[in-house]
């Protein structure tokens, strides 16, 4: 399509949506809505990058949901967030879309001061049933019984434990109704797995079914459960879809709303890919911008390989991942190694639960996810695995800030999280060559728990040690030197380009990746021991993280060092381009230079502040 055409879609897209109210529309009208609807996500999300199967897939149920329930009287909820970009277009964000994923702009998840339209924030799996639950409760305890609350849930989400929870509250309240809309096109980011997979396959070829009591017909899981039932119903046939939630609102009791839906629909490009459907794309490059340079492999792509290798010399090798095998790296070992990988779907928890039985067994399980989403399973960590001292790795993709994902993706957590846990071992590469010796490492170890953690993009080129202090990797050193500087992971790379800046106004130091973070190695801290200020510098949130764990040794081992803990504030980050995030907290070059020459600055006493 020309710009022209595109422009000219989009102009009638605004007209539609602004002038005339979305109930007044005809059925045909309706079709037409959801054709612009598509070409519009088609171009905006092709420009800025983001969810684009998942919410071509759900144009015409959002249409259905806006016509049949009146948001935000009504409560819409979506598990997961990322399906709610049709959702935005018809709360009067379309004209923001040019914005998406930016900073300061329209954020690719539900946010609350964004629209009072988006109600939860939390963009991972599984947990918006258990919302719908207590506002359930908490409208019948209020009396405002006439405000419906509706759940949008994807099959994929049911497969993990919290689902099943809510659902079994839900079901044994039948005076309290949620309309659960079920989402079913097979997916999550890979095809669903498990029993409910299956189950949900025999509904779906059976025919349509009138509203019932569960008492009188008991055919699905669901209405074993004690849930009425509607469906299968075509989710990309509206007027059908706004039939089946007009009758489910009239049931007044707890039911679900099983639509299906083709993820891409409507994008043949999407619709072809077989592996995600386009569900995550990246940006599209800027006309007449200058070709990018040869991209390095990505840190993902690099452990995919590197894992793959060390399954051809560890027989017990095995992987396991909770519904991601192709974005945490995953799928080139389950194609060599298809008897060796399980994909346990959504479900974090029974994840890392399931990894203790197999190496009780004998195996060593590698436990893929992304570090953010490891915070979900941390009870199974700590009294699962870590208590039993099992050899189970974990490898944490997208640690640190992930940029336009947002505060729900940043891996702003795992160090101060699991630096908790008795005899687990962290470790964080500086550089491409030290990936595999960590991943070898850790997969060699059969004394405990270990965990690796890498960022989001591309691999950082390599930084060969000078010198070494026992375990410890010296990458720069200067005579004398004022200030050891502490590196951890790819932030190596920035301290380093700060020591230079430091040498060139005449402050000498030293700076050091200590590679396994946590536990704190004896060698680290005798280090620290040798220098009288020491700056760290790491991608986690400075309460609890790396350096407050070192400045608390430290401080007991050798009070007369002085040690400055650099690191993300203890809050939650927006959405933007990771390089622009990172500085502002200081984690640049820049950034940690200015916090040397402030470490070497004796505190100012200003008594106008503090009279």
């Amino acid at each position: 399509m020309s710009r022209a055409a595109r422009a000219h879609c989009h102009s009638e897209l605004f007209d539609i949506l602004e002038r005339t109210e979305l109930t007044a529309h005809s059925d045909e009208q309706v079709q037409r809505l959801a054709l612009l609807i598509r070409k519009f996500l088609i171009d905006k999300v092709g420009a800025a990058g983001g969810h684009l199967g998942s919410n071509l897939g759900m144009v015409e149920v959002t249409l259905a949901l806006h016509r049949v329930f009146r948001s935000p009287h009504d409560t819409l909820l979506f598990d997961t967030g990322h399906q709610t970009y049709v959702h935005k277009i018809l709360t009067g964000r379309a004209r923001s879309f040019d914005q998406l994923r930016k900073a300061g702009g329209l954020a690719g998840y539900p946010q609350q001061k964004e629209s009072e339209h988006d109600v939860i924030e939390n963009s991972h799996a599984s947990t918006a049933l258990a919302y719908a639950d207590g506002l359930a409760k908490a409208r019948q305890l209020t009396g405002e019984t006439e405000r419906a609350v509706v759940t949008v849930v994807g099959d994929g989400a049911l497969t993990g434990g919290m689902a099943f929870e809510a659902l079994n509250n839900i079901a044994a309240a039948p005076q309290r109704p949620v309309i659960i809309v079920l989402n079913d096109n097979s997916r999550s980011y890979a095809p669903t797995v498990g029993g409910l997979a299956a189950h949900l396959s025999r509904l779906r070829l059976g025919p349509p079914s009138q509203p019932r009591e569960p008492a009188q017909a008991a055919g699905s899981l669901f209405e074993h459960l004690g849930l009425a039932y509607l469906g299968p119903v075509d989710g990309h046939d509206t007027s059908a879809v706004e039939e089946a939630l007009r009758a489910a609102r009239t049931l007044r009791r707890p039911v679900i709303v099983h639509v299906t839906t083709v993820k891409g629909r409507g994008y043949e490009p999407a619709e072809r890919d077989q592996d995600e459907h386009m569900h995550a794309i990246g940006a599209r490059p800027t006309p007449g911008s200058p070709p990018a340079p040869a991209a390095r492999p990505s840190w993902t792509a690099l452990f995919s390989e590197t894992l793959c290798t060390l399954g051809a010399r560890h027989d017990n090798l095995v992987a396991v991942t909770a519904a991601m095998p192709g974005p945490t790296g995953l799928s080139r070992f389950q194609a060599r190694y298809p008897d060796r990988f399980f994909d346990v779907g959504i479900a974090e928890q029974h994840a890392v639960a399931s990894a203790a039985g197999l190496a009780m067994a004998g195996l060593h399980p590698v436990v893929a996810l992304y570090a953010t989403f490891l915070t979900r399973a941390l009870d199974q960590v700590l009294m699962d695995v870590a208590l039993h001292q099992l050899p189970v790795t974990f490898v944490l993709d997208r640690a640190g800030i992930t940029g336009p994902d947002g505060p729900s993706h940043h891996g702003m957590w795992d160090l101060s999280i699991l630096g908790a846990v008795p005899g687990l071992r962290i470790a964080a590469p500086r550089d491409a060559k030290q990936l595999p010796l960590l991943l070898e490492e850790a997969v060699s170890n059969r004394s405990g728990p270990t965990v690796l953690r890498f960022p989001k993009g591309t691999t950082s080129p390599d930084l060969p040690r000078q010198d070494s202090y026992r375990t410890v990797d010296v990458l720069h050193t200067t005579p004398n030197p004022s200030v050891l500087i502490v590196a951890t992971g790819i932030l190596a790379h920035s301290a380093l380009r700060a020591a230079e800046t430091l040498l060139a106004r005449g402050i000498g130091t030293t700076v050091v990746d200590p590679r396994w973070l946590l536990p704190i190695s004896p060698d680290l801290l005798d280090l620290v021991g040798r220098h009288r200020r020491v700056v760290t510098v790491e991608d986690n949130t400075r309460s609890g993280g790396f350096g407050s764990a070192l400045a608390h040794l430290a401080a007991v081992e050798h009070p007369d060092t002085s040690v400055r803990s650099l690191a993300l504030p203890s809050r939650f980050i927006p959405h933007g381009e990771r390089h622009t995030l990172l500085a502002e907290a200081g984690l640049d070059a820049d950034g940690i230079a200015r916090c040397v020459l402030n470490s070497l600055t004796p505190p100012r006493y200003d008594t106008a502040q503090n009279s």
